[in-house]
């Protein structure tokens, strides 16, 4: 088997499309700006040998029609990610994660599974190791439980590493931290494979032995050992746990906590300074920061006593936008790991989007200043993957179906002379017309999306921007001659010759 037919099988997904990304420019920030595009085809072996070659990039839909998934992955976005640090993390907690650096500098950390499972399940087990890594938030592919098949979507791509394998700046760690062959990452695919059940073994880091009653970031951050870094933030944490959970000698916990858990425990002015501000105010826990927010699950903490407590309100992630390019544009957006499709208004307006939810998956996100809305979306939008459709949905493919139904229908013209009553005459392998004929037809079929401007450029477009409008010579009543100003558009079909040679003398060069 070639180095090609094993990375494709590595990354077996989705036979209804696949992702091509067209790379731009590195910005000051280190971020790639690039054009994400899902393709209605299967990849093939040919696809991928140019992946490897440097010729054309592609990218791999892990979530099939059937809602199920044989590869996962953590996308970590960050531009001055520590892999070393990463990875010894990965290695220390056996996760069965292979480690590559992304295009843009970040890390996909893949998990390969030995049969198909349900893309639900798999979801859930990398967002409990994503948390455990401490980059909670981060994409999770497949980026959905469920895809709506039957409304054209076929789910989010990720980028197969090893673009350019030869000179890739997308390669997987070994042990030691250094570059992966491709070769040698194939082998490691294989070997790391695991099932269901392995998945289920895992334990996720040491002992929680606590705050299993309190925030899960806290559950999470204390059973990896003493913390040595934030321990300001976290103590600070930990003494609003405290307070809540002992209101009457909280203050004899938090000492206790501060040194049990902490490396170098906070000196005693420090953790006075933590119980003077916690006695002045009502604080609560400060799940925007840093290293709360990189261990958060709000779902789980939302269900303890001593968590953020289920009036606490809570924003729903929102991922995974796709743009059907159909006219008009149709879009499929992830709303905590749900699809849903929404019109352009629905996308725009927060009402909209929220009527949407509550209708296809009975969830009702908390509205956000507008602002923050327009900057939410546009960013999405800035980072969305376009889908390909048919021609027919778009305004210039129905066009050219309407066009097509007034070139070849039964009121094409059998004299020139006719396009003044707005028909259509073919002759010679082209189709006349009246831009006031054509015009008339639209209407009397409905299509008004084109103005007559609009039309014209559509019609240059069908000729492949050869010449496509001038004058024909025609007869009057009287039998004088005239001109006719016509457009054209080559025959859509073979025509019927309805017309002799001696009334061919009309047809003239313009």
């Amino acid at each position: 088997m070639s180095l090609a037919e094993r990375l494709l099988s590595a990354f077996e997904g989705s036979s209804a499309g696949h992702g091509q990304t067209t790379v731009g420019r590195v910005g000051r920030t280190g971020k790639v700006d690039a054009n994400s595009r899902i393709v209605r085809e299967n990849i093939t072996v040919e696809k991928v040998q140019a992946h490897i070659d440097g010729k054309h990039g592609v990218g791999a839909i892990p979530i099939n029609q059937d809602n199920m998934c044989k590869f996962g992955a953590l996308d970590i976005d960050t531009y001055d990610l520590d892999h070393k640090a990463l990875g010894a993390k990965i290695r220390k907690m056996k996760l069965p994660l292979l480690h590559c650096r992304s295009k843009s500098g970040g890390a996909h950390l893949f998990l390969f599974l030995k049969g198909w499972e349900p893309a639900s399940l798999i979801r859930e087990y990398l967002t409990e190791m994503s948390i455990a890594l401490g980059f909670s938030g981060c994409e999770i592919f497949p980026k959905q439980d469920k895809i709506l098949t039957e409304r054209g979507d076929v789910g989010n791509f990720i980028n197969m590493p090893y673009f350019n394998s030869e000179e890739t700046v997308r390669y997987c760690f070994n042990v030691k931290h250094e570059a992966m062959e491709l070769e040698e990452f194939l082998n490691a695919v294989e070997m790391m494979r695991v099932s269901a059940s392995d998945l289920n073994a895992l334990k996720f880091g040491g002992e929680r032995k606590h705050f299993t009653d309190g925030p899960y970031c806290l559950e999470i951050m204390s059973s990896q050992g003493k913390i040595s870094e934030n321990r300001n933030i976290t103590m600070f944490a930990v003494g609003v746990y405290c307070k809540l959970k002992w209101p009457d000698d909280w203050k004899k916990h938090l000492e206790e906590y501060n040194r049990i858990l902490c490396a170098k425990p906070l000196g005693a002015s420090e953790i006075m300074v933590i119980q003077g501000s916690l006695e002045k105010k009502e604080y609560f826990y400060t799940c925007n920061t840093c290293p709360l927010k990189d261990f958060c699950d709000k779902t789980i903490c939302k269900t303890r006593p001593f968590g953020i407590g289920s009036e606490e309100p809570d924003s729903v992630p929102l991922s995974g936008l796709t743009i059907l390019l159909s006219e008009p544009r149709l879009y499929f957006m992830d709303v905590a790991g749900k699809r849903i499709e929404l019109s352009t208004e629905q996308l725009q307006n927060q009402s909209l989007f929220q009527r949407a939810c509550m209708d296809q998956i009975h969830l009702m996100p908390p509205l956000v200043k507008p602002a923050k809305w327009q900057v939410l979306i546009g960013g999405l939008m800035d980072q969305s993957t376009k889908l390909d459709v048919p021609e027919e949905l778009t305004l210039a493919g129905q066009f050219k179906e309407v066009l097509k139904l007034y070139c070849s229908g039964r009121m094409r013209a059998v004299a020139p002379e006719e396009m003044t009553m707005g028909k259509p005459y073919s002759n010679n392998g082209r189709t006349n017309f009246t831009i006031g004929g054509i015009m008339d037809f639209l209407k009397s079929r409905g299509f008004s999306a084109y103005n007559r401007g609009q039309v014209q450029q559509q019609i240059k477009a069908l000729n492949d921007g050869a010449p496509c409008e001038g004058h024909y010579n025609i007869k009057k009543a009287d039998g004088s001659p005239t001109t006719l100003r016509v457009w054209w558009v080559p025959d859509f079909i073979e025509m019927a010759v309805f017309v002799d040679s001696e009334e061919n003398n009309y047809d003239v060069p313009f």
